[in-house]
């Protein structure tokens, strides 16, 4: 395994682009690795919310950080053309200064798909678009001409100038499932994302996932202190149900930093964090402070 990584999750909605900005300057000077935001058009199972657009929003981000990576946990494949897609990913890898992470899915949330206009496909026929953008992601990244003739898409002299800055854009898949994820995530990924409700299965999931290295979506309640732990782990139940999020993480920082360590020797190389806060900047300093460094050590 490589050095051990932490990433923030902070959802964008009922928050404005001066929260985000704010959460994601505090995750950098607390020394986290990475920072995430969804890709979601409506907010889901939620009544109408504000909900800022996601490449946009990052844009925002990388002109307010300098280390911190970026990306989403996932992307949602169907929004957008792969040609698009690469356009968006190579123009802001270059606005960044080569700091996108590029995380991607096939679209699991068919309601939202159906209700915005984005078309009947199956969940066979998402996975296999997904497939031929990440082919075609490859190709548009090499900067030179290509045809391409697939199922889904069909190009011709199709060329991404310029180039993303890294020499390869990192490929983060998220998802648990056996028969239309993991196979993209053996043959295209750099990394496997495992959603907090598939954790469980992590170790079984772990051996179809070929050489991606792993990363995983925890719900953390962090406590300041031991009085505090009883309505943190409320706050996080409440906002984080464990059939979605799987078991949360909640305690004081030895307590996390211990739970952390157990993950760690599951194969978890990153963690991608969900406070139970929306990423507090005292909660994120906290982590940073206390928790970060017994992981880092060991």
């Amino acid at each position: 395994m490589g050095s051990v990584q932490f990433g923030v999750f902070v959802p964008q909605f009922k928050t404005d682009v001066a929260g985000m900005r704010e959460r994601a300057i505090a995750a950098e000077e607390a020394g986290f690795d990475s920072f995430w935001v969804m890709d979601h058009l409506l907010v889901p199972a939620a009544p109408p919310t504000g909900n800022l657009e996601s490449w946009t929003l990052l844009t925002a981000l990388a002109g307010a950080t300098s280390t911190l990576r970026l990306g989403h946990l996932v992307g949602c494949n169907p929004f957008r053309h792969p040609v698009l897609l690469a356009k968006m990913a190579a123009t802001f890898d270059q606005v960044s200064g080569g700091r996108l992470d590029l995380g991607l899915g096939w679209g699991s949330a068919e309601d939202e798909l159906r209700d915005l206009g984005f078309g009947p496909a199956t969940r066979r026929g998402r996975s296999e678009a997904l497939a031929e953008t990440l082919q075609i992601l490859r190709l548009m990244f090499a900067g030179e001409p290509f045809d391409y003739e697939g199922r889904h898409f069909r190009l011709k002299g199709a060329y991404g100038l310029p180039r993303p800055v890294q020499q390869r854009v990192p490929i983060h898949i998220g998802g648990g499932g056996r028969t239309l994820t993991m196979p993209l995530v053996a043959e295209y990924a750099d990394w496997w994302n495992c959603l907090g409700q598939a954790r469980h299965r992590l170790e079984e999931l772990a051996t179809l996932r070929g050489d991606a290295r792993i990363s995983a979506q925890y719900a953390v309640g962090l406590a300041s202190t031991k009085d505090a732990v009883d309505a943190v782990a409320a706050a996080t139940a409440r906002r984080m149900p464990e059939d979605g999020w799987g078991r949360a993480l909640v305690g004081t920082p030895e307590v996390l930093a211990a739970q952390l360590v157990a993950e760690r020797e599951r194969g978890v190389e990153l963690f991608v964090l969900r406070f139970h806060d929306f990423g507090d900047p005292a909660t994120l300093s906290l982590f940073g402070k206390e928790v970060a460094p017994a992981l880092r050590g060991a």
